[in-house]
C-alpha cells in the first residue's frame, strides 16, 4: 500500500469514527462521510462496499486487537479471575474505540464475536469440550456476562471490584 492510499483509508477511517461518534450507524451516509474525508464517493468505493462494510471491517479489527491483548486466553479453563482480569482489562484498552464502533444496534456484536473466537482458541486446545454443554454455557456466561456486568458498572465501581465480584460468579458456578 502506498503512502497516498494509506492517507484516504486514514482520512475515511477518522471521518467514519467521527460521524459514527455522533449518530447510529444506519444513518451514516457515504456521501456526508467523504465530504468529510474530502475524498470523493467514487474513491470510498474503491475501499470499501459500503458503510457497513467500513463498519465490519474496524469492528473485526477491534475485536482482534481485544483477543491480542488478552496474553493468556487458556486461563478461562485453569485460573478464571486471572482471565477475567486481562479480558477486562483488554476491553478497557479499547474502550474508546468499542464505545464508538459498538454503540446502539451493535452493542450486541463485541462480545458475541469474543466469545466465539474464545470458543475456536479453547476448542483447539481441548476438542472434547466442544460438546460439554456445562462448559460451554459457562463460557458464555462469563464472557458475555462479564462484558455486560463490566459495561454497566465501570462508571460506578473499580475494574477491581467488577473483576473480584465476576471471578467470584464464576467460580462458584464451577463448583455446583
Amino acid at each position: 500500500m502506498d503512502k497516498r492510499e494509506i492517507k484516504t483509508k486514514r482520512s475515511i477511517i477518522n471521518a467514519f469514527l467521527q460521524l459514527r461518534h455522533q449518530k447510529p450507524l444506519e444513518r451514516i451516509t457515504v456521501k456526508e462521510l467523504s465530504e468529510l474525508a474530502e475524498i470523493s464517493k467514487a474513491t470510498f468505493y474503491l475501499h470499501y462496499k459500503d458503510i457497513y462494510d467500513l463498519s465490519d471491517t474496524l469492528e473485526k479489527e477491534t475485536v482482534q486487537s481485544v483477543l491480542t491483548n488478552i496474553p493468556h486466553p487458556e486461563y478461562f479453563l485453569s485460573d478464571h479471575k486471572q482471565f477475567m482480569e486481562e479480558l477486562l482489562f483488554s476491553f478497557h484498552a479499547q474502550q474508546n474505540i468499542i464505545d464508538i464502533l459498538f454503540s446502539d444496534s451493535r452493542s450486541h456484536i463485541l462480545p458475541q464475536s469474543i466469545e466465539q473466537a474464545l470458543k475456536e482458541y479453547i476448542f483447539k486446545l481441548e476438542p472434547q469440550k466442544k460438546d460439554d454443554a456445562r462448559f460451554n454455557i459457562l463460557l458464555t456466561h462469563q464472557i458475555l456476562g462479564g462484558f455486560y456486568a463490566y459495561t454497566e458498572h465501570r462508571q460506578q465501581f473499580s475494574d477491581d471490584e467488577i473483576i473480584d465480584v465476576i471471578s467470584e460468579i464464576t467460580i462458584r458456578a464451577i463448583k455446583e
